[in-house]
């Protein structure tokens, strides 16, 4: 990866939004869709955009280097205008140990990917810049502003990704995938007609979004195929946690919950664990748990990792 270019091409971009968004009166999100456009379609009266995505195009940028140009990007847009939690990308760190044990648990050469809240596509981008299969795509967000971004920036970085704009939780018409994903949105769902659809469904209250989501994702889940969520990680002991452990007993196989350390997360209360659930195939299955201390020190990781595929090979998986 050429740093170099990546900076050349951070400076390039960050000025083109700033006229966008001066000439435009609006804000950097949707003037950095508005740019992506314009890099692709050449169209625009700004001279200054097009000089600099003439630049840009001579950079000839690798995926990987614009995926990471992208993310600079973005983190210096939440400075001044931050996001919501649920809608903040997740951490790359995180996005590559997923990449790990899906790799693990499904080696064949293809598979199909489904992501239920797929937000800006930069956990998606990592999935199809980094795996090394095949990966047969599909982002699911119900926010207009995330969707049309995620699907601008993967236009421009030459990815095969389809998105579609939709409420997760509501039932929609889809092939079954061999491996699901989600940073899940932390909350209640407001609308409890549609919950109580639902086994994890709470009776007095609102029902945690994230336990819908779990639920329904089932639903798109091949039998045998696995469910990756990150999710806080009181995921089980939290309130409502005994209508998601029923759900699961009945349906699933919780296969890995690999704790992340705290120090990712601004609050300790925030800190989330990754669960891997299964469509359930068979029963008595021994859960791989690992409290992972450190997602920076190399050694520690070569640990987690060796201890994993030790797993996946003694339950030949």
């Amino acid at each position: 990866m050429d740093f170099e270019k990546i900076e050349q091409a951070y400076t390039y971009l960050l000025e083109n939004v700033q006229i966008i968004q001066n000439d435009l009166a609006t804000n950097f999100y949707d003037a950095l869709i508005e740019q992506n456009g314009i890099y692709l379609d050449g169209q625009t009266n700004l001279e200054q955009v097009k000089k600099n995505n003439q630049a840009l195009k001579r950079l000839a940028l690798r995926k990987e280097e614009w995926l990471r140009t992208y993310q600079f990007l973005l983190m210096k847009a939440s400075q001044t205008e931050p996001l919501q939690a649920n809608h903040q990308f997740t951490p790359d760190a995180i996005g590559r140990l997923m990449i790990f044990i899906i790799e693990q648990l499904w080696p064949t050469e293809a598979l199909s990917l489904l992501e239920l809240g797929s937000g800006m596509g930069i956990l998606g981008a990592n999935f199809l810049t980094s795996m090394n299969k095949k990966v047969d795509y599909l982002g699911i967000e119900i926010d207009d502003l995330l969707i049309d971004l995620a699907a601008s920036m993967a236009e421009v970085m030459d990815l095969q990704a389809a998105f579609v704009q939709g409420d997760a939780v509501r039932p929609q018409v889809l092939k079954e995938s061999d491996v699901i994903v989600s940073d899940l949105p932390i909350g209640y769902y407001p609308d409890n007609q549609i919950a109580s659809r639902y086994q994890v469904a709470a009776k007095d209250e609102h029902t945690y979004a994230h336990h819908l989501m779990m639920e329904q994702s089932l639903k798109y889940l091949k039998m045998g195929g696995y469910a990756i969520f990150l999710a806080p990680t009181d995921l089980l002991t939290s309130s409502q946690s005994d209508l998601l452990k029923s759900w699961l007993t009945d349906q699933a196989q919780l296969v890995a919950i690999v704790a992340l350390p705290e120090d990712l997360f601004a609050q300790g209360a925030q800190s989330k664990t990754i669960f891997v659930v299964q469509k359930k195939v068979i029963e008595g299955f021994e859960t791989f748990v690992y409290p992972l201390a450190s997602l920076r020190d190399p050694e520690i990781l070569l640990e987690f990792k060796e201890n994993f595929q030790n797993w996946v090979q003694e339950h030949e998986i």
